[in-house]
């Protein structure tokens, strides 16, 4: 299915959105223990799902139970519900991993991670790395911090090059079907940006 699908399916299941981002929006289900992230295009969320595969068990990343494909390139991943982390201590922890501090299990995960960004910065394009801030630590519903979608795509460089050749875009990420359809585009972009996107991606 396309994540419009997948977005309906689960709603329709009892599930409730719950978050909008970037590249993804987010829905808790009806026992509050899971959250669903459904996105259309996000080639980075494939990286921090490998993370996750890698370091399974660590306390510092999400349980994953589900992780899917969509039809067009998009990802259907069911993650363990985590919520806002107190300020002070997602910037506490994000210091910690810039300054390579912490403890044991936040030092696997940053090893892992970088790891994983220099494999997939050698095979994506537009790939800009990890970016670690206080945003992307929540707070796992047993008390503990987890750290999430820590990769992240120059995405301003994919939509300019759409809009100057959507040529290249489609050979060089084949996944991008409904590159379109992420959040941020329809949140923070004019008539006109959107019509120009659309005119440039479906000519």
């Amino acid at each position: 299915m396309t994540h419009r699908e997948a977005t309906a399916e689960l709603v329709l299941a009892g599930w409730t959105p719950c978050g909008v981002g970037d590249w993804a929006i987010g829905l808790r289900s009806p026992d509050g223990l899971w959250a669903a992230r459904v996105c259309p295009f996000d080639p980075a969320y494939a990286a921090f799902l490998e993370l996750c595969r890698r370091r399974r068990g660590n306390p510092y990343l999400p349980r994953v139970a589900v992780d899917s494909p969509l039809d067009g390139g998009g990802t259907l991943a069911v993650l363990e519900f985590l919520a806002p982390l107190e300020t002070v201590r997602a910037e506490e922890v994000a210091r910690q991993w810039r300054a390579g501090e912490g403890d044991v299990a936040l030092a696997d995960v940053r090893q892992a991670a970088a790891a994983v960004d220099a494999e997939f910065r050698a095979r994506t394009p537009w790939w800009d790395g990890i970016d670690l801030n206080p945003g992307n630590l929540r707070q796992a519903l047993d008390g503990r911090v987890a750290v999430i979608d820590v990769f992240c795509m120059d995405g301003a460089s994919v939509y300019a090059q759409v809009l100057q050749d959507a040529a290249v875009v489609r050979a060089k990420l084949p996944g991008s079907r409904h590159i379109l359809d992420i959040p941020y585009i329809a949140r923070e972009s004019t008539p006109e940006e959107i019509e120009a996107l659309r005119a440039a991606w479906y000519r």
